[in-house]
């Protein structure tokens, strides 16, 4: 019986042949990833962005609103991430109607940087609770009545805090990421996850 040796070439070309088939099946598209963009296009849904990337968590210590300062702020790939959520819906043709945002400034950039200042308006039911849990429920019920609630055509867009997010839908975003609502009479029907990078 012959004993099995050791290539470590033909090893190291498995490797990378077995990484490679990994990072298309990543870069695919996901049928939940497709059908939240085709929605999308579609017009009348809703779609909640985790802001995009700013390092760290929480935030240095009691934030006030509008003094950027006392918060968590995106960084140049967080800016990047924004630039690229607005692009991507203009590829798309995906009509927006409403944008709103969180009072938090990273939230705001986010929203600004993809979709325009003039396109933004505050959403006090959207901010990050993550510092004081107690508001969750109270805060969780009014943001997915101002949800249900919203009317147009086309989109409306809401860019929040994972913790805000994952309370309405349970779902868990990565930086700059989405998840795509549809209503369903009182309820918010997840459809997928989208992200544009």
């Amino acid at each position: 019986m012959s004993k099995a040796t050791f290539n470590p070439i033909k090893s190291f070309f498995s490797v990378l042949l077995l990484l490679g088939s990994l990072t298309v099946a990543v870069c695919q598209a996901s049928p939940s990833a497709q059908a939240a963009w085709d929605a999308l296009q579609k017009g009348q849904h809703i779609v909640l962005f985790r802001h995009a990337n700013a390092p760290g968590g929480g935030d240095p210590g009691a934030v006030t609103i509008g003094n950027c300062a006392t918060q968590r702020n995106l960084d140049a790939v967080g800016r990047a991430q924004s630039v690229q959520i607005g692009e991507r819906f203009r590829q798309l043709n995906i009509p927006v109607d409403t944008v709103w945002a969180s009072q938090w400034c990273r939230t705001r950039d986010t929203a600004t940087l993809a979709f325009g200042v003039a396109a933004v308006k505050d959403a006090a039911a959207f901010n990050s609770f993550f510092a004081n849990p107690s508001l969750e429920p109270a805060q969780t019920i009014k943001a997915k009545q101002q949800l249900l609630n919203w009317r147009g055509t086309g989109n409306l867009v809401v860019v929040s805090h994972n913790v805000n997010i994952a309370s309405l839908t349970g779902a868990y975003l990565g930086s700059g990421h989405g998840v795509v609502l549809k209503r369903d009479g009182q309820t918010l029907k997840v459809i997928g996850q989208v992200f544009a990078d």
